[in-house]
């Protein structure tokens, strides 16, 4: 008989909102805290300490608009964050400082988050929706130099962009972003030509959530239906469909891999957190402590796999952190 999942190691209270994003930043040496960033609603970032379990600090940068998308760029102190008031915001925190130094205004008014890729020591590409409702635009930051605008071709009908992943295969190689659409569908883009390589319609609805496996060359994909969807690029950089996995509740909120492409995490709309196998997505465990939609999963970055955890946020106002599969 299967073990009954665990209960979460512990539950970070006090985000006065739904929370919609985190974000891990564990890997840095001694004497580094490990902290846990989270978005919430209300439109504050709150920077938790995961040695005592308590906010470090509370960042206020959105007017009181909801925050999506909180990241780091190369250490603790250089922080992104995207809300619902059309900003990006890029905030020093050295020295205990709270200041946001810079911002885009990203003019759209959807719910997809930002993506983010370093390219180069201090050089990052971010991939966003744009203003005209079906275009991603790539900015280069620090420098906010625009890259290239995605546009589908005429007639295609995507509908908007809902989630947005750049990766590369090695450092140096060419970027690529995959892009979910409204429509259902999955579209690989050339960042450098500024040209779709490939499209796969994965889903009946719109595509909420993506992932991707570069080292596999294997991608994930939830929507608003009871399907995962797996698929896999080819040499010829053609999007195939891989196979399906039917859920038992309707609604996938957020999909991540974990870090060491083991295992993977879904956040759903029945409340429920899954942990699936990645390689053959065998069903591990049904994480069931939140007492409304889950709206995001992170797992952390620790250097050590034993420290590793997996946090998710809900509309109940609670960030769950659960210490699970660490040692596979």
């Amino acid at each position: 008989m299967a073990l009954p999942p665990p209960d979460p190691q512990f539950v970070l209270r006090g985000t006065s909102a739904a929370v919609h994003t985190l974000h891990f930043s564990c890997g840095g040496p001694e004497p580094d805290i490990p902290l846990l960033f989270s978005g919430s609603e209300n439109g504050f970032i709150h920077v938790w300490n995961l040695k005592t379990h308590r906010v470090d600090t509370a960042l206020d940068g959105h007017g009181r608009k909801s925050v999506c998308c909180v990241k780091t760029m190369g250490g603790n102190d250089r922080l992104l964050s995207q809300g619902r008031d059309q900003r990006i915001c890029l905030w020093d925190l050295a020295e205990g400082r709270t200041s946001v130094t810079d911002s885009v205004f990203t003019e759209h008014v959807g719910f997809c988050r930002c993506s983010l890729l370093q390219v180069a020591q201090g050089r990052w590409l971010m991939a966003m929706a744009a203003r005209s409702l079906e275009e991603v635009q790539i900015l280069e930051l620090p420098s906010k130099t625009s890259v290239c605008t995605l546009k589908p071709e005429v007639g295609a009908k995507l509908g908007m962009p809902m989630c947005l992943k750049l990766w590369q295969l090695s450092c140096g190689s060419q970027p690529v972003l995959l892009a979910g659409y409204e429509d259902g569908s999955v579209v690989l883009w050339n960042v450098s030509t500024g040209k779709a390589l490939s499209r796969l319609v994965c889903h009946q609805e719109p595509v909420m959530s993506l992932d991707f496996d570069s080292e596999k060359a294997k991608g994930i994909s939830g929507s608003s239906e009871k399907v995962l969807s797996i698929w896999s690029l080819n040499e010829q950089q053609n999007l195939q469909v891989y196979k399906t996995h039917e859920l038992v509740n309707a609604g996938i909120s957020d999909i991540t891999i974990r870090p060491d492409k083991k295992i993977l995490a879904t956040a759903g709309w029945d409340h429920r957190i899954r942990i699936f196998g990645w390689k053959k997505l065998k069903p591990l465990a049904v994480l069931d402590y939140h007492t409304a939609t889950a709206h995001c999963v992170s797992f952390s970055d620790h250097s050590d796999p034993r420290d590793r955890l997996l946090a998710a946020g809900s509309r109940d106002q609670r960030i769950s952190v659960w210490s699970i599969y660490a040692q596979t």
